[in-house]
C-alpha cells in the first residue's frame, strides 16, 4: 500500500504501545514514514521523548509521547481521553482572536507491541510477575483494542496489530506463562480479523521469532537462535501485510520452523525442541 493510501485507511494517529526502542520504535519509524501521526506509550519517560523529537524531527509528523504503564490499563485509557487535537476548526471572534475547537485524537490504527516475559522456572516465579505478564500481554491489548475498535468501526476504517511469537505454538519450558500469553494473541487476533474485516477494520497478527531488540540482548541465557531478525524487518514486514490476511510470519527461517512445530512434530516433540532453545533461559 502507498503511503498516501496508508495514511488515508489507518491515520490519522497511530498509537503504538511500547514504542520508545526496539521493535516499537520501529514500528513507529515506519508509520510515520506513510505520513501518520503518533502517540507514542511507553514507561521509561526519557527515552520515550527522545523517540518522540526524533520521529517528528525525522518525518514532520505529530508524535505525542505518553509514558504510561500497560499493565495499568484504566490509567491509560484515562491518558489517552485526555489527549486532544486542535487547529481543526478555528471560529473568528469580534476581537479578532480565534477560537480553536478540540476534540479527541482520531486513532485510527493500534500497534500493541508492550509485552511483559517472566523468564525462568515457572514455580521460582514471583506472583506479581505472573500477574503483570498477564496485564501487559493479556488483559491490556484486549481492552484497548475494545477501547479503540468501536470508533474505527463508526468510520469504517482502521487496523489493529498484534505481535505474538512462535513461542506461543507450543508449550515453552522457562517461557511458560508468557508463551501461554502469546498463544491469546494469537487466537484473539484471528478471531478478530474475521469479526471485523466486514466493518472495513484490518487486523493482523505478526508471530515473530526471536527479534534482535535491548529486551532480547538483556535476557540471561539469550543467544543468536536460527531465524533471529533485526527489528526494523520484523517492522516492515508487518506494516506491509496489514489488510492481506491475520497473520505474518517474518523471515523463510522462521516460516519453516512454524510448519515443523505445528505441523510435522507432535505436540510433544515441540515442546521439546522448544526446551532445547529456551532451557537456558533464566
Amino acid at each position: 500500500m502507498k503511503a498516501s493510501g496508508f495514511a488515508q485507511k489507518y491515520g490519522p494517529y497511530a498509537l503504538v504501545a511500547g514504542g520508545s526502542d526496539g521493535l516499537g520504535a520501529e514500528f513507529a519509524e515506519g508509520i510515520a514514514r506513510r505520513g501518520v501521526n503518533l502517540v507514542l506509550i511507553a514507561r521509561n519517560e526519557e527515552r520515550l521523548r527522545a523517540t518522540a523529537a526524533r520521529i517528528a524531527a525525522a518525518h514532520g509528523v505529530d508524535v505525542i509521547p505518553v509514558a504510561a504503564d500497560m499493565a495499568d490499563f484504566e490509567g491509560v485509557a484515562r491518558r489517552l481521553g485526555a489527549l486532544k487535537t486542535g487547529a481543526l476548526k478555528t471560529r473568528a471572534l469580534k476581537d479578532g482572536a480565534q477560537d480553536v475547537e478540540t476534540r479527541p485524537l482520531e486513532i485510527g490504527l493500534l500497534v500493541y507491541d508492550a509485552a511483559f516475559a517472566p523468564i525462568g522456572p515457572f514455580a521460582d516465579a514471583a506472583p506479581d510477575d505472573l500477574a503483570q505478564a498477564a496485564a501487559v500481554n493479556v488483559r491490556s491489548p484486549l481492552l484497548l483494542a475494545r477501547h479503540l475498535a468501536g470508533p474505527m468501526i463508526e468510520r469504517g476504517r482502521g487496523g489493529i496489530v498484534f505481535m505474538s511469537s512462535l513461542a506461543g505454538g507450543q508449550g515453552g519450558p522457562n517461557l511458560a506463562a508468557y508463551a501461554a500469553t502469546k498463544a491469546f494473541t494469537t487466537v484473539l487476533a484471528e478471531g478478530l480479523w474475521h469479526e471485523l474485516r466486514p466493518r472495513g477494520v484490518d487486523v493482523l497478527v505478526c508471530t515473530a521469532g526471536a527479534i534482535v531488540t535491548p529486551g532480547y540482548r538483556g535476557a540471561s541465557g539469550a543467544k543468536a537462535v536460527p531465524g533471529i531478525l533485526p527489528a526494523g524487518v520484523v517492522a516492515k514486514t508487518a506494516l506491509r501485510a496489514l489488510g492481506r490476511g491475520p497473520v505474518v510470519i517474518p523471515g523463510a527461517t522462521n516460516k519453516l520452523g512454524r510448519f515443523v512445530m505445528t505441523r510435522l512434530l507432535s505436540r510433544r516433540g515441540a515442546i521439546g525442541l522448544m526446551a532445547k532453545n529456551t532451557g537456558g533461559l533464566s
